[in-house]
């Protein structure tokens, strides 16, 4: 069941302009997606929400946007170049690609699904201890033991396990023989950490303060998976927070609970996340967990929450030849002065499409309405109101007799402030219909009556109730009900 409501959020997603398959009149391009009229705006509100409650709630975090192209030896002191790879495999029949680790987690969640609870956390048990130990043996040998098939073929004629990174590669240079090889940034933290300093002293910041930054990355992904969920271009949100050596499990903590109550305040239930602590760490971390979404295909990664040490400002230092130490006047508890240290970081990393695809997940549903003869489905994202591509609908009853130019007046007194859609086209209940597919959460009808008195009927997305009001109390209503305010405030 769950599958099948996935399949129709992606047809939805498709029908009603939200995300389109890339170049589709060529046949598309594998893993990369475009977000279309009202995708765009969606995407657009949620990377408001993240950067209004990370940036603008917060007096000691704020925003860069660096660039995407990096000097390559950024690459080599992250540790990318050397490491950044995922485990392959390739089926020898239907000559497809997958993540090694993907198909075991796969498997787990079909375990899980069927109340096999101890087989699932058994494999889960193994496959962590494979990644930790980065044992490619031990991967295949999972693989077999569990008898995952390829999903093409339906064979289990598998090649070994090996290492794949995943950064792109161009040149930079007029000439070619002249070019620089340089990358295709696979994260946008990096980004963060080259301008440290460069934040730090035109900020005047002071140590604890964060760094925010939203952005494109690219990896070379083995497989497309899941609609946008894994994608060869994408978008992250994150933010690197700077603390005092020996304070992270203090802040590493602070952040994970900050982090987990953003999310709960989008209301799509307590019981759609859960945290899953790393067995194994990446080189950087000596801390992390990820904080994972029940998707329709079970529960993922959406945010990763880690503990990096100072491995990233240490290791700038010492490949570019430049300080990367933040002096600390305080004093501690024993009145010694801090003095020059480089800085601990926490950092938060959620990825967009994500966020964007949970949302899509968690606001669909069919609902049953009317009764006898009457009786229909309708389909209905509700969406927080603040995050609805557009949050209201002008809808003359009729395309005469002055209604037209009354809904025009509104229109112009309220699309300032918020996104309007205007339209005239079929009968109104079709009309209600196609707003409630797109998630607009209040419809303004203009009947013969609004030429009387000046009143309108507004009709709610999710309750479908109608009442009449005055044309001035449409402003109140919105102003209550499409406010920042409603998930930024404590």
């Amino acid at each position: 069941m769950s599958e099948e409501i996935f399949k129709k959020v992606v047809s939805h997603a498709k029908e009603y302009g939200f995300v389109f398959p890339s170049s589709e009149i060529y046949d598309g391009l594998g893993a990369v997606y475009d977000y279309g009229q009202n995708g765009v705006e969606l995407k657009n509100n949620l990377r408001q929400y993240w950067w209004k409650s990370m940036v603008q709630m917060h007096e000691n975090i704020v925003g860069i946007d660096a660039a995407i192209f990096m000097h390559p030896k950024t690459w080599k002191a992250s540790g990318h170049i050397d490491g950044f790879s995922d485990p392959m495999i390739d089926n020898k029949d239907s000559k497809k690609r997958y993540r090694a680790d993907n198909l075991l987690e796969d498997k787990i969640n079909r375990y899980e699904k069927d109340g096999k609870t101890n087989k699932a956390a058994e494999l889960q048990s193994a496959l962590d201890q494979a990644l930790l130990n980065n044992d490619l043996v031990q991967l295949k040998s999972l693989i077999e033991q569990h008898e995952i098939a390829c999903p093409i073929s339906g064979t289990r004629n598998w090649t070994d396990v090996r290492q794949f990174n995943l950064m792109f590669s161009t040149e930079m240079g007029a000439m070619a023989e002249d070019a620089d090889k340089i990358y295709l940034r696979p994260e946008t933290a990096q980004g963060i950490f080259v301008n440290f300093l460069n934040v730090q002293k035109t900020g005047r910041m002071k140590i604890p303060f964060g760094i925010a930054q939203t952005g494109k990355a690219f990896r070379n992904e083995i497989i497309a998976r899941q609609f946008i969920m894994r994608m060869r271009e994408f978008e992250q949100m994150e933010m690197q927070f700077f603390i005092r050596p020996g304070t992270q499990k203090e802040w590493y903590e602070y952040w994970k609970k900050a982090r987990m109550a953003w999310h709960a305040k989008l209301g799509f239930g307590s019981n759609k996340y859960r945290f899953h602590d790393h067995v194994k760490l990446a080189h950087y971390a000596d801390a992390a967990v990820d904080i994972e979404f029940d998707f329709p295909f079970g529960f993922k990664e959406m945010e990763g929450i880690h503990s990096r040490t100072d491995f990233d400002l240490r290791n700038h230092q010492e490949h570019s030849g430049k300080k990367m130490q933040y002096f600390d006047a305080e004093l501690d508890e024993n009145g010694k002065a801090y003095g020059n240290y480089t800085p601990y970081v926490i950092e938060t990393s959620i990825g967009l499409d994500r966020l964007f695809l949970a949302t899509m997940c968690a606001c669909y549903k069919e609902e049953e309405v009317g009764e006898g003869d009457k009786k229909d489905t309708r389909v209905v994202l509700n969406l927080p109101p603040i995050l609805a591509p557009y949050k209201v609908a002008i809808l003359p009853l009729m395309k005469k007799d002055g209604l037209p130019e009354v809904a025009r007046e509104i229109m112009r007194d309220l699309k300032t402030d918020y996104n309007c859609f205007y339209e005239e086209k079929d009968a109104i209940g079709k009309r209600y219909r196609r707003q409630d597919a797109i998630g607009t959460p209040f419809c303004i009808t203009i009947d013969h009556e609004s030429l009387e008195n000046k009143t309108v009927t507004i009709r709610y997305r999710d309750t479908m109730v109608q009442e009449r009001i005055a044309i001035s109390q449409i402003r109140e209503i919105l102003a209550k009900e499409v406010s920042w305010s409603n998930l930024l405030k404590d």
